[in-house]
């Protein structure tokens, strides 16, 4: 009979309800309201580089039509990269190459800045498809009618992007905007797998190597996956509001109704 631990020994889903409610597991510079913080920092600012880029060139190709073909084969093609196969890629390629041991408070501790780049352009690049092909997408299906009625008012054709395209398509960016953001906030967890990088992701990373520690396996990992569970339940629920409060009620489907 073999003395090693089994899969049947891992504690089970009560005992990472019993780590969750410790609140020593909450606090410090590693609980979980620390990673947490983490977490959301590096889905923020990948997300918010990745509208930069996208809103804009969703903008154009929607208002020109050109390229629309090649932009869903490109934001095809990123989907199909996997993740955490191009953060280790990235960090052999590119950490390397930036020689700095500043840190950023809250954010990335000394040291660790040369290893965020890459894990912020792997969810950079996550972000762009879902918010580049709902923009373009939410711009050309305005009506061409609205569209040439505006430039016979004398609109340009920037007028005609920032007065008309941009809230007639706003149902369908915000909506690209919830998807990105949820994509990226499940996928940075892969932070962890990199040196000096925290988010919820260290909890699952340290877990693996000690599963049976009651403190810092397995309940932990569990906890740490629940928790990126009900924060994106939460964040979209927080988006949907802004989406609501942002979108002309003549453009919701309920107000398109009546």
């Amino acid at each position: 009979m073999s003395l090693l631990p089994t899969d049947n020994d891992l504690p089970g889903l009560g005992r990472a309800t019993i780590w969750l409610n410790d609140p020593q597991n909450w606090w410090g510079e590693s609980g979980l309201l620390a990673r947490i913080r983490e977490h959301l920092l590096y889905t923020l600012i990948a997300v918010a580089l990745a509208a930069l880029i996208a809103v804009p060139l969703g903008l154009l190709v929607g208002h020109t039509g050109r390229g629309a073909g090649l932009v869903g084969a490109i934001a095809g093609g990123i989907r199909a990269v996997p993740s955490l196969g191009l953060v280790v890629l990235l960090v052999v390629w590119i950490s390397p190459h930036i020689h700095t041991i500043d840190e950023i408070p809250g954010l990335i501790r000394r040291g660790g800045l040369p290893y965020l780049v890459p894990v912020l352009i792997v969810l950079v690049a996550l972000a762009i498809p879902p918010l580049l092909t709902s923009t373009y997408a939410g711009v050309q299906a305005v009506d061409p009618v609205v569209r040439d009625a505006a430039k016979g008012m004398g609109m340009t054709g920037a007028q005609v992007v920032r007065k008309v395209e941009i809230p007639i398509a706003l149902p369908l960016m915000l909506s690209g905007l919830r998807s990105a953001t949820l994509q990226v906030l499940a996928t940075a967890t892969v932070a962890a797998f990199v040196p000096f990088l925290g988010g919820l992701g260290r909890f699952i990373k340290d877990g693996t190597g000690r599963l049976f520690d009651l403190q810092y396996g397995y309940p932990a990992m569990v906890g740490a996956g629940i928790v990126v569970a009900v924060l994106a339940v939460v964040v979209d629920g927080l988006l949907y509001l802004v989406q609501r409060l942002a979108v002309s009620p003549g453009l919701r489907p309920q107000g398109r109704k009546k």
